[in-house]
């Protein structure tokens, strides 16, 4: 009888394995999506030095990064997390050797967080170039990596739950989040967008005086933001192991798709 491998190990060896994976198209993406809309404001600011103002910078953070960048991020890594690989018919080649398999989806996530935190690293730190206050980038940095932490979790969780768990996702990222402008405070806190804004200290938008449906925006400290969004991405990953225990392994159809 063989010796099962500490969930350590086995998150260790998937992490090791599927390293070479973020090399390829879909890492690159990624990267891309993280690197391109700084990129592309340092470039028009080059031209034209008053075109980038403390709003744009804010806009840049706030919406290019945490409400456009992070959503579609987790909604192109979150697949290749666990969920293709039952879609696939590949999870059974993952699990030759003993290991123990709820610790699967958080090794393989932890390899995609990892990549993408880099470049969020990179990206903010380049900030300053284009005018943000270098007293603001450790909060700001903290944000956007446990965001994405949350993120990925929470849309794993769906694409394993559900049939259609990416369309799920998308209408929570997409719709359901923004919503945050006219949630009263019990809702705004089961958005993402609430914590980001918390955390880095900021908004990109204000509510104006002539929207009645505008509610008044609410903050939460740093120190409950950071255990609520680390408790978020471990629980979902917590439940991706558990969901993924009780799959069959190596069917076709429905039974694969979570």
């Amino acid at each position: 009888m063989r010796n099962i491998p500490s969930p350590i190990d086995a998150i260790r060896a998937v992490f090791k394995g599927y390293l070479p994976r973020i090399f390829q198209a879909r890492g690159w993406v990624m990267a891309c999506l993280i690197m391109v809309p700084l990129i592309v404001v340092m470039l028009v600011q080059s031209f034209n030095r008053n075109f980038v103002s403390a709003r744009t910078i804010l806009e840049l953070y706030h919406n290019a990064y945490g409400q456009i960048a992070l959503p579609i991020i987790a909604l192109l890594a979150a697949p290749a997390c666990i969920n293709e690989d039952l879609e696939h018919r590949t999870l059974p080649l993952m699990l030759v050797r003993p290991a123990p398999i709820w610790a699967l989806p958080l090794g393989k996530g932890l390899l995609w967080f990892s990549w993408c935190s880099a470049w969020l690293v990179i990206a903010v730190a380049l900030m300053p170039l284009i005018g943000m206050d270098m007293l603001t980038l450790p909060r700001r940095i903290l944000a956007l990596i446990l965001i994405l932490w949350a993120q990925l979790g929470f849309t794993s969780l769906l694409l394993l739950l559900f049939k259609r768990g990416t369309l799920w996702a998308t209408l929570f990222l997409f719709i359901w989040d923004p919503l945050v402008r006219v949630f009263p405070p019990a809702l705004q806190r089961i958005t993402f967008t609430h914590y980001l804004e918390s955390l880095a200290e900021s908004r990109y938008t204000s509510n104006n005086t002539i929207d009645l449906l505008a509610q008044i925006q609410i903050t939460t400290p740093l120190w409950l933001g950071v255990i609520i969004l680390v408790a978020v991405g471990l629980l979902a990953w917590g439940m991706c192991g558990f969901k993924l225990m009780r799959t069959p392994i190596g069917l076709a159809g429905r039974e694969t798709e979570g």
